[in-house]
């Protein structure tokens, strides 16, 4: 590999990966605030309007891990750099578009360059940062661009939909996404290459696999769990993954190599992350209709509506790389847990009469200061003692489980809605029906960093506080041999 940048280029480094992820987060919410103007533009239908959001989440999830891998055969910066030109391209075709099937194929080519850039980015930071303070600082700050970029994205989805038109918030990827293309062949540093062959079977597997399980869950929120389609897809998802971790156990050169789950730290990450992401999401999703439906918020005042959190979110989350020196990383990521799910629990609890400040703007700062906190720690423990073969690999596994927290959780959680909106005039009965869920799924998330994160890293602080069995052995042996020749000495 080649070696590592001058310490001038650290800084620009950061900020092309930052920058770049966090125009992608920035797509993955953006659409919410926008999706009445967008639906009243183009006239579509619910089912149209739908597929805006789930072609983008489709191919974002199924193309993850094959777009991880191929940053490790190709070489991560050149990897990275297409998945911008794709990327902004489908931003500039979205911002175009004049029909359904436009928008929804620029949204799947977008979902595509997302796949690519995604797990690229976290890759480029753990090669180009070495292990340590330079390290944990710029993964914490990747992890707190994943909770700043989803809540900002509804401020200024809002925003630019209400002043301009909701094609200003795909426009506005291009300009940023040209500059990203023409800096980072100058800053970025360039990875070796894998040798060895590609894992198609496995690649394959994972991307319908993947894809398979999302579509199932798209297809259970407009129809049912018990629908032909539904079934069928679930089925064909799961059988897939069951013969990919069977390849993946043989493959020479897998595409998600099974020791990453070897693990606790890191398998109790992903899981939690995916736990973590169905919750959020149903609370944007959600609050969103909330504050535009119930409260009759136009764009713009719903996008502000999410400031609250949007402040506090990215306070504690720049002040996250300072906690975690002073207190490590599993008590921020516990105490955020805690705090997201004692915010979503209190704000489950609105009604069509609730005050804004008391019912929604004050639980928002309480999820906002957790998830300030969670994002930092968890995504460092997904790539916990990787090694620079598997941090491709170890990324992608992070944004694949981020990216099916979002597409299942919502899902599950707009099922668990549906009963109470058919109701007439109950739309508040369904956002509260669904954060009550959301809080579940938070509570499930803290189960899982206290089963396996906590108990994990634990076993790491021994490990190293423990002196290596080499030094043991050396350490046992002069001390023996001091005693010999003390007692020899003796008359």
């Amino acid at each position: 590999m080649r070696a590592q940048q001058p310490a001038a280029h650290k800084g620009a480094i950061l900020a092309i990966v930052l920058l770049s992820y966090f125009m992608i987060l920035l797509d993955n919410s953006v659409i919410f605030t926008a999706l009445p103007s967008l639906e009243n533009d183009l006239r579509l239908g619910a089912g149209e309007l739908s597929w805006v959001q789930d072609a983008y989440t489709l191919v974002f999830g199924g193309l993850l891990l094959l777009g991880a891998r191929a940053g490790d055969l190709l070489g991560r910066r050149r990897v990275f750099v297409f998945g911008l030109v794709v990327f902004s391209a489908a931003s500039l075709l979205i911002g175009l578009a004049q029909s359904d099937w436009w928008i929804i194929g620029g949204r799947a080519l977008q979902g595509v360059g997302a796949a690519i850039v995604a797990p690229s980015s976290l890759s480029l930071i753990t090669s180009s940062f070495p292990a340590g303070r330079e390290r944990s600082r710029a993964v914490a700050l990747y992890g707190a661009t994943a909770g700043i970029g989803a809540s900002l994205g509804l401020v200024v989805g809002g925003a630019l939909a209400h002043w301009i038109s909701w094609r200003a918030g795909f426009f506005v990827n291009v300009p940023i996404g040209i500059a990203m293309i023409l800096l980072a062949p100058r800053f970025l540093p360039e990875s070796a290459r894998s040798q060895g062959r590609f894992d198609a079977f496995g690649a394959v597997a994972t991307t319908l696999g993947i894809g398979a399980i999302v579509l199932a869950v798209i297809e259970s929120a407009d129809t049912s769990w018990t629908s032909p389609v539904t079934l069928g897809a679930l089925a064909v998802g799961v059988l897939l993954l069951v013969a990919l971790v069977v390849n993946e156990a043989r493959a020479a050169q897998p595409i998600m190599p099974l020791r990453l789950f070897a693990s606790r730290i890191r398998t109790g990450a992903y899981l939690a992350r995916m736990l973590y992401m169905g919750a959020m999401i149903g609370f944007f999703y959600f609050t969103t209709q909330y504050l535009q439906d119930i409260l009759g918020l136009n764009p713009l005042q719903a996008g502000i509506g999410f400031l609250p959190m949007t402040v506090v979110n990215f306070a504690v989350a720049m002040a996250i790389p300072r906690i975690t020196r002073r207190f490590g990383e599993t008590p921020p990521l516990l105490a955020g847990v805690a705090l997201t799910l004692v915010g979503m629990f209190w704000l489950s609890r609105l009604d069509a009469d609730s005050n804004y400040l008391l019912s929604v703007a004050a639980p928002m700062v309480v999820i906002g200061a957790g998830q300030g906190l969670v994002f930092a720690p968890l995504t460092s423990a997904g790539i916990a003692g990787v090694r620079d073969e598997d941090a491709g690999a170890a990324s992608g596994l992070v944004n694949t489980f981020h990216q099916l927290g979002m597409s299942v959780g919502l899902g599950v959680l707009v099922a668990v809605a549906a009963p109470f909106a058919n109701d007439g005039g109950a739309a508040v009965g369904a956002v509260s029906a669904a954060l009550t869920a959301g809080a579940v799924l938070l509570a499930l998330c803290l189960t899982v960093c206290l089963a396996l994160i906590v108990p994990g890293d634990r076993a790491r602080r021994r490990r190293l506080s423990e002196p290596p069995a080499h030094f043991v052995a050396s350490q046992a042996t002069a001390t023996r041999g001091g005693s010999a020749t003390s007692l020899d000495a003796q008359p």
